[in-house]
This record gives C-alpha cells, sequence and structure tokens, in this order.
C-alpha cells in the first residue's frame, strides 16, 4: 500500500470517528440544555445514539423489562426506543393520577407506525381531535342501544353458546385447540350487534376475516414491528409487515363488502346494528346539505374493524385463560360450579344472576387480572407542557401505561402473582370492585367493548363444562381434554 493510500484510509477514519463524536457531543449538549432549560426530567437509563435503550429491552416482552427498571427508577421514568423517547407510568397511583386526574394533559392517542397502518387514524380506538370523539360518542350510543353491555346482549350471547356448544361436543373430549371456535363465537356475538346477524362457523369468508384479525395482533407484537415502531423506515423491508398491509387490506374488502350488502337493504326505520345506525346518520347529513362530517366510509370500516379485532381477541384470549385456571385449579371450578348451580339451575343464565353470584363473578375478575393479556395500555400523548410528580414532561411526548404493573402492584393486591379470588371478595364473601383493577387501561381511551359482559355470560355456561385435563405446550394452553356434563345446559 502506497503513502498516499494509508494517508487517505487514516483521514477517512479519523473524519468518520470525528463526525460521531461531534453527534454524540450535540445530543448529550441539546439533551443536558434542554433539561435545565425545562425543568427536571424523568430518570431513566442512559441511552445509546440512534439504537437508545434498546438493549437493555427484551423486546418479546418489553413489559416485563419495563417493570424491572420501574423497580430502579421509579413510577415515572424515561426510556428511549430506539431515537424515540417515551416516559414510562408505573403502579396503580402513578397510572389513576395521569389518566384519570390528569386526563386532558395525557389525553391525546400516541400514534405508533403500526397503528397507523391499522386505521390511518379513523375510526373509535387509534383516533385523535374531533373525528375520534364524534366516533367514540356515536359507538357508545348505538352499541348500548344494540346491547353492548346491557341486558339486551342476553340473547345474543345465549344463543350464540348453543353454537359454540355443539363445536365442543362434536370433538367427543379429544384434545383440541380452543382457539378458533372461542374467537368464532365472540365475533358472532359481535357481529349480531354491528350488523345485525351472525355467521355459520364454517363460513368461509367469516373464518378468515376473524382468523386475519386474530394473526395481525399477534404480528403487531412481533419483534419485528418492535423494531419498525423504532425504524419506521425498515418498513418496507420487513416481511411481517407486508402480511399485516395484506391482512389488513383483505378484510376491509370483506367488510365493505357487507356494508355494501346493508345500504342496500337500509331501513331507516328498523335498524338491524351499528353499521345500519352509521349509514342512516350519515344519510341524515348528507340530505341536510352536510357532506364534509366525521360519518364516511373510513371512519365506519375502521370502527367495525376496531371493534373486531380487539374485542375478539381480548375476549376470546380471557376466556381460554378462565378454562385453562379451571383445569388447575379445580377446586375453585368445583366452588364456581356449585354456586352456579344453585343460583341458576338447568335455565339459561340472565345479566341479572351475576349480583347473586359473587364467588363467580370474582373469579372471573381475577381472570382478567392475572391474564393481563394487555400489559402496556395503547399510547398516549402529551396535550401540553406538564409538571407531573415533579417531573417535566414536554408537549407531544409518547407516555405507555404499563397495565401489569397495577394489575400486579404488590401495593394493592395481596398476592399479586397468585391466583386469588379472594382479591375480590369482601369478608363475609360478597364480590367487592377494586380500583386498580384496570385490564384495558383508564380514562377516556379504556376500552369499553363487551369484555367483561361477555366472559362473564358466556363463562356461566362454559364453566358449566367439566375441565378434567389440560395439556400445556410450550407454555401456552392451547390443547385441552374435556369430559361434557351437559345434562345441565
Amino acid at each position: 500500500m502506497s503513502l498516499l493510500e494509508c494517508l487517505l484510509q487514516t483521514s477517512s477514519t479519523v473524519t468518520l470517528l470525528g463526525a460521531l463524536l461531534f453527534l454524540l457531543a450535540l445530543y448529550r449538549l441539546s439533551s443536558g440544555s434542554n433539561s435545565e432549560e425545562q425543568g427536571k426530567q424523568p430518570p431513566g437509563p442512559r441511552p445509546l445514539p440512534l439504537l437508545g435503550n434498546m438493549l437493555q429491552l427484551d423486546l418479546k416482552r418489553p413489559y416485563r423489562s419495563l417493570c424491572e427498571l420501574s423497580k430502579k427508577y421509579g413510577s415515572v421514568f424515561t426510556v428511549h426506543f430506539g431515537p424515540t423517547k417515551v416516559v414510562i407510568l408505573a403502579g396503580y397511583k402513578t397510572v389513576k393520577q395521569a389518566l384519570v386526574n390528569h386526563a386532558e394533559e395525557f389525553g391525546d392517542r400516541g400514534m405508533l407506525p403500526v397503528l397507523y397502518d391499522f386505521t390511518n387514524g379513523h375510526g373509535i380506538l387509534f383516533g385523535n381531535g374531533d373525528s375520534w370523539k364524534e366516533m367514540r360518542r356515536f359507538a357508545l350510543t348505538n352499541l348500548r342501544d344494540f346491547g353492548m353491555g346491557k341486558k339486551g346482549s342476553e340473547e345474543k350471547i345465549s344463543e350464540e353458546i348453543h353454537y359454540l356448544i355443539e363445536v365442543l361436543e362434536k370433538h367427543e373430549g379429544k384434545a383440541f385447540d380452543t382457539t378458533q371456535p372461542l374467537s368464532y363465537a365472540v365475533a358472532n356475538v359481535i357481529s349480531n350487534i354491528v350488523y345485525g346477524s351472525r355467521f355459520e362457523y364454517s363460513d368461509s369468508k367469516f373464518r378468515a376475516t376473524v382468523d386475519r384479525a386474530n394473526e395481525n395482533l399477534r404480528i403487531a407484537g412481533s419483534v419485528s414491528v418492535q423494531l419498525y415502531n423504532m425504524f419506521p423506515w425498515l418498513g418496507p423491508w420487513l416481511k411481517s409487515r407486508k402480511l399485516l398491509l395484506n391482512n389488513i387490506e383483505n378484510n376491509k374488502k370483506e367488510m365493505k363488502e357487507l356494508v355494501r350488502g346493508l345500504k342496500e337493504t337500509l331501513n331507516p326505520q328498523m335498524c338491524r346494528g351499528f353499521v345500519d345506525s352509521f349509514l342512516v346518520r350519515k344519510q341524515t347529513l348528507e340530505e341536510c346539505g352536510n357532506k364534509n362530517s366525521h360519518y364516511h366510509d373510513n371512519n365506519l370500516i375502521s370502527s367495525v374493524r376496531n371493534m373486531f379485532s380487539n374485542g375478539t381477541n381480548t375476549t376470546g384470549t380471557t376466556l381460554r385463560w378462565a378454562l385453562m385456571l379451571m383445569a388447575k385449579y379445580p377446586l375453585i371450578q368445583d366452588r364456581v360450579l356449585e354456586e352456579i348451580n344453585s343460583v341458576i339451575g338447568s335455565r339459561q343464565p340472565l345479566a341479572e344472576d351475576r349480583k347473586n353470584l359473587p364467588y363467580t363473578d370474582a373469579v372471573i375478575h381475577e381472570t382478567q387480572r392475572l391474564a393481563n393479556i394487555l400489559p402496556i395500555a395503547i399510547p398516549h400523548t402529551t396535550s401540553r407542557d406538564i409538571t407531573f410528580q415533579g417531573y417535566f414532561i414536554k408537549k407531544g411526548t409518547l407516555v405507555f401505561p404499563l397495565l401489569t404493573s397495577v394489575l400486579q402492584d404488590g401495593s394493592e393486591w395481596e398476592s399479586p402473582h397468585t391466583f386469588n379470588p379472594a382479591h375480590f371478595l369482601d369478608e363475609e364473601g360478597r364480590f367487592t370492585k377494586r380500583d386498580a383493577f384496570m385490564p384495558f387501561s383508564a380514562g377516556e381511551f379504556h376500552c369499553f367493548c363487551i369484555h367483561t359482559d361477555w366472559v362473564s355470560e358466556s363463562f356461566y355456561d362454559t364453566l358449566k363444562l367439566r375441565v378434567w385435563e389440560i395439556t400445556l405446550t410450550q407454555g401456552e394452553f392451547m390443547v385441552w381434554k374435556c369430559v361434557y356434563n351437559l345434562c345441565q345446559l
């Protein structure tokens, strides 16, 4: 190698190192000046340039890493997901203070890249501003009218339980995967409320839609998508994101076809479900000359997809947890069954029975607490600068409420890591609510779907199935054996 080549190579190396040192110094100076100018920042582990704290996080289960970090840095701390600064809220008191007492300051939705892929900011779950407020208000009002969370859902749930039990009975006590039948059953309850009708479990389009929605939620929690959220420029090269977008587009096409059919048979005097109500409202506004309202097709399809994908997966997963826990704790199962038999007997359960089933109600709530199926709430952002618990948090900062730390808060739960229905019972055995019960977040952005009511009423029937044995595969309760005691159904 010539002397000139050596000098050029050395010069390039020095230039590269100099540039890196300059960027690092600039980063530290800027963060330091901000801290002095704005006030005390939430503490946290020192981030690396570009990578942030990625090397300190378990990207498969980031909530575990965040719980460990909260032990060192407290209930309000900062973590950098790649170059993005995120404030973590841990523990019941802190999460409640932020989402309930300071709901306005923490009231904007945090839009991660993958969440934007799902809805482009439309619908009732991943939106912000006036459009989200209007859609949420409309959805809450109309879903209640069609039975969501009220006694009106009894008939829909009881009807679906009949079809679900028929499917389970066909397995004749042999091992099978409960994921699909439970998902289809929950999806049909939602279909009845949204469309005004249910689907046969053998319907290939229905099955594909539900399966794609479940697959999308699995993909959304994968390591590759976590990296995509940190570094959006990776998106075009990620196979998982391509599959996600393909599933989203296919489900959108199926739902548009269903909406088109409902539109063709629409009777404003007799709304069959949520979609009909939306179409009538849209039609009324257009007739009044308001063609730029929030009632457009994108908001309708996104809202329907929000209800299906999130309601089906969360409720179906909770029911599978219930089956697993009943198999694991047969004495608790026996006590629940005894209470159900004494109160309900051989008839179908009613919503009003719930107040007379305190132990069963406690078991359902404890299942949701221990299952912890939403360990990190959907992200928020601060709507303005705020000083919270002595720390300055700038407007537009991404905030992650760590729900795991609430559901497993040792200062709120006597045995936070154990299945213990007594958490929801007083000394006299009556059911009691717990403020720290936040399985689906709190405040305006908490999930308003049918989780508790659907789980409760279907659980009453499902527990009449005698589960005798369960086989765990790779840590999941996907395969189980059961013998059915159907004489009481």
